[in-house]
């Protein structure tokens, strides 16, 4: 092979640099009716290369079967080998990871321009090359990165089993080298520069944990393709850490993708690994700079852009905070509660006594796992994390301290995601709002204000339920109709339990109890007359999505429509009828569809019964009516 040295060799380097720029920076300024032209051009440049460097090679073996001197001034001296044909032939091992990183760079080539068969080819032609040898310093890299290719690639087609298999192998590969040497190798840029050009030691490390890192993102998506969520969890954690600890990473990128690991933690209830990552994405967002004002994005368009984002990205952070303090709220009610849905006391006193030993244990587990941070930020993350507990609140105080994160964050998400605009987003926002309260009135022991929360809840979301047009947001429409009809069914449940603690109610008690439970039946019968069809016809079966809530939609109209107060005979005659109507309903539907009984077993059981005790209670009525006249 040509010396390092020689002229013919720097004419090599050379048309590498040029392939580079071509690819890196020249491809950049490519129009969009001719999207790959430099990309054409670094593919000509790189055959050029692939061909000298056979050439050399035929040399090189043709020297080696006279046993001629041949120059090895390209050899790496003091760095082993690949093993090939001729064990410990370093030159060899060098000619075959020279060609193999040709090989890939012409596999990513095609891929890049999207013609992934020649693409393949060269990747795989790269591995042929480099299965002759093994793993050293010299091609340690192109092994990794050009299985990194393959996974990419075939992931792409839905191969999803073929792209594992790559992966795993660039894994298995990393570890066993890092445990074997560690060095760090030589890059696959190097194979292709003078001396004077070589890489640092620290650059090599850079570049080479980069292409791991890449390894372990790719497997976190093949993991989480197979629904492997643990493992995908896992590796994405490692994956941000990684990025964090070797500065690989665009703020706002890493931001978004540790807020959406958070989510993934809260499905599993790790409320300690949750509020890590949401702290973390929170810190790391900052990097991104300050959002421009209003009056500099309408004068420049990259500001406008830029403010769009930092917006954007923030708020949809400030949605996963949401999602973390609801879901710590529902899960301490759902540990908590009764199974009537009311705050167990000895269950909470049981909790207390545990927590001082569960969070000493927490710590403990806390030190040996994968936390995020450099010395730069990990202070602001922990400063973050201390503003919000990550244990289940145990009561009233614990649940509005998390609450009241919450809604600040509700606020912050809200002022992105406005009605005008993102009308989807922001009824998500107040849903979760909504939410919110609703878990907070659970600990709230004082009923007159956990009325009041629930009233607040009624407040953000009537409007935009009368204002939706159900046309074009109808399942939008029936969440909101539903809600509305549950917030003053639990609004009426209150009003009844402070009645029975009076001796007799008033005028102004009896008419804001009947306005609550009519309140509740219009938007019960709203949702029910969402799922007619356009003739105005009810289902004779109704749809799995719809199945449970409209059966208890007629469950609660039965109920609310017997709750309602009236000294008029006639009054109480006909809502006692209706009541009777929907009880009927439900059990006469569950008598022709069986396979709806398991919805609704509850109400089922109760139906049946008020279906045989209110014909009773109607005739008795109807005597009084006739015996008054």
């Amino acid at each position: 092979m040509a010396s390092t040295y020689s002229a013919e060799w720097r004419s090599v380097c050379e048309k590498f640099r040029r392939a580079q720029h071509l690819t890196d920076v020249e491809s950049k300024k490519d129009p969009e009716n001719d999207p790959f032209r430099s990309k054409y051009k670094a593919r000509e440049v790189l055959k050029e290369i692939y061909n000298i460097l056979k050439r050399y090679d035929s040399e090189d073996n043709e020297s080696e079967q006279t046993g001629g001197d041949h120059d090895r001034d390209d050899d790496h001296d003091g760095e082993p080998g690949c093993g090939s044909a001729h064990p410990g032939d370093s030159a060899a091992g060098l000619r075959a990871a020279r060609l193999g990183a040709i090989e890939y760079f012409l596999g990513v080539n095609h891929v890049e321009t999207e013609e992934l068969s020649a693409g393949e080819e060269h990747l795989m032609n790269c591995m042929k090359l480099l299965d002759k040898c093994l793993v050293s310093r010299e091609n340690v890299s192109v092994f990794i990165q050009a299985r990194n290719q393959l996974g990419i690639l075939w992931a792409g087609r839905d191969e999803i089993e073929k792209a594992q298999g790559f992966l795993e192998t660039a894994e298995s590969i990393y570890l066993r080298y890092m445990k074997e040497d560690g060095q760090p190798p030589t890059d696959l840029a190097e194979f292709f520069v003078g001396e004077e050009e070589e890489l640092s030691q620290q650059e090599r490390t850079r570049r080479f944990e980069m292409a791991y890192t890449h390894t372990l993102y790719y497997l976190a998506q093949v993991y989480k393709n197979q629904e492997h969520y643990e493992k995908a969890g896992r590796y994405c954690h490692i994956t941000l850490q990684r990025q964090l600890a070797f500065d690989q990473f665009v703020p706002l990128d890493w931001a978004i993708n540790a807020a959406t690991l958070s989510q993934y933690y809260i499905t599993k209830s790790c409320y300690m690994e949750a509020r890590h990552c949401l702290a973390a994405a929170s810190v790391i967002a900052g990097l991104a700079g300050e959002v421009p004002s209003e009056a500099a994005a309408q004068e420049s368009e990259a500001e406008n852009e830029k403010r769009e984002q930092l917006r954007q990205k923030r708020a949809e952070i400030a949605r996963c905070w949401i999602k973390y303090c609801l879901n710590l709220l529902q899960d301490a009610k759902k540990l908590l509660e009764d199974n009537i849905g009311e705050l167990d006391i000895e269950r909470q006193e049981e909790l207390k006594r545990a927590r001082r030993r569960e969070e000493e244990e927490k710590e403990q587990g806390r030190k040996s796992a994968v936390l995020f941070g450099s010395s730069e930020t990990s202070d602001s993350i922990c400063a973050l994390e201390e503003k919000v507990s990550c244990a289940l609140p145990l009561d009233f105080q614990e649940a509005r301290a998390i609450f009241l994160v919450g809604q600040s964050h509700v606020a912050e998400a809200k002022e992105y995601f406005q009605m005008d605009g993102h009308v989807t987003d922001h009824i998500e926002i107040l849903q979760d709002h909504s939410a919110l309260f609703s878990a907070l009135s659970f600990f709230e022991e004082d009923l007159e204000r956990r009325c009041k929360m629930h009233k607040r809840r009624v407040d953000m979301l009537e409007p935009i339920c009368k204002d939706l047009n159900a046309q074009y947001y109808l399942l939008i429409c029936r969440q909101l109709q539903f809600e509305l009809a549950e917030t003053y069914y639990e609004m009426m449940d209150l009003k009844l339990a402070l009645a029975n603690k009076q001796d007799e109610l008033d005028a102004h008690s009896i008419k804001k109890f009947n306005h609550l439970c009519n309140a509740s039946i219009k938007y019960y019968q709203k949702f029910l007359d969402s799922i007619r069809s356009p003739e105005g016809k009810f289902p004779e079966k109704l749809e799995e999505d719809v199945l449970r809530p409209a059966l208890v939609a007629k469950f609660r109209i039965a109920r609310l429509h017997s709750r309602i107060i009236s000294s008029d005979v006639s009054a109480q005659l006909q809502n006692l009828s209706r009541s009777l109507d929907c009880y009927n309903f439900v059990v006469h539907y569950c008598e022709e569809n069986p396979e709806a009984r398991k919805a609704v077993e509850t109400e089922l059981e109760l139906s049946e019964e008020m279906v045989s005790l209110l014909p009773l209670k109607i005739e008795r009525l109807r005597a009084k009516k006739a015996s008054s006249n």
